[in-house]
């Protein structure tokens, strides 16, 4: 056991001491108690049964509370109001609209499939001319990045009429990577000769060998070469490229230090920094 903890010293790390940008921080929720409340409804009656005896003069205590209730929550309609977040109908409207069967025949995703990389779908702003809200028509932007030509194309719809609106293209722009970029960079660390000690440090913790991206909690951002000291030359052309470096940690587990391990996307390798 001293051997293990010896060889872990540096590369296993707390998850305190972790940070990274566009990481959202779970915060858990205590609903109220269940007691009482079972399927059978026997919670409601209860509930009226002891307002009932208060009523009536019975015994027992007026400012006992009454038992909680959850209610459900309601059914989300197929389509949103006003600025309401897009609904997962609208979400999936918005992509089919934007990337229509015949245009996932161009372009090419993280994986090397057809069709660009979906990275992002978000209610859009309205128009500087519908301002006062009157009959504002739903809209969505659609990002996606095409890895055959490292651009990322922005698509604006309309999904009260069902078209594209506007349609942008732009080189040297990374927005935050999705999580199937990150899965697939951490796939290409795993084939990688220099993903052995990531391998190492798996199989030492758990006993198990580590052949899967999905036996590993990830994240990660895109790598920005202009808050680097030293860039190697195999990533200059990251921001031109779509690079990106991640933390990870064992399920249930410790963390596993590969922050030094940056994958060039675009280039499909993996270099090691620092």
């Amino acid at each position: 056991m001293r051997q293990l903890l010896r060889r872990h010293l540096g590369k296993l790390m707390a998850g305190a001491a972790i940070a990274v940008t566009g990481t959202a921080v779970m915060v858990g929720i205590t609903l109220p108690g269940t007691a009482g409340a079972d399927d059978s409804g026997r919670g409601k009656v209860a509930a009226a049964e002891a307002g009932g005896s208060r009523e009536a003069g019975g015994s027992g205590p007026t400012d006992a509370p009454l038992p909680g209730v959850v209610a459900d929550a309601p059914r989300e309609g197929e389509r949103g109001v006003g600025g309401d977040p897009l609904t997962d109908g609208e979400l999936k409207r918005a992509e089919r609209l934007a990337l229509p069967s015949a245009a996932r025949q161009n372009g090419q995703n993280a994986v090397g499939g057809r069709g660009p990389q979906h990275l992002a779908t978000n209610l859009a702003e309205p128009l500087p001319s519908e301002a006062d809200g009157t009959a504002t028509p739903r809209r969505a932007e659609v990002r996606f990045y095409d890895y055959r030509t490292d651009e990322l194309i922005t698509r604006t719809v309309n999904l009260d009429t069902g078209s594209v609106e506007r349609t942008g293209t732009r080189r040297g722009i990374q927005p935050s990577p999705h999580q199937e970029e990150l899965r697939e960079a951490l796939g290409l660390i795993l084939k990688s000769p220099l993903g052995a000690d990531l391998k190492s440090d798996y199989k030492d913790a758990t006993g198990r060998t580590l052949a899967d991206p999905d036996q590993l909690w990830f994240n990660g951002d895109v790598y920005r070469t202009y808050r680097e000291t030293n860039v190697p030359e195999q990533l200059s052309r990251c921001g031109e490229h779509r690079c990106v470096r991640l933390v990870a940690k064992i399920r249930d587990g410790a963390w596993i230090e590969i922050r030094n391990l940056i994958v060039d996307l675009s280039a499909r390798n993996v270099v090691r920094v620092g």
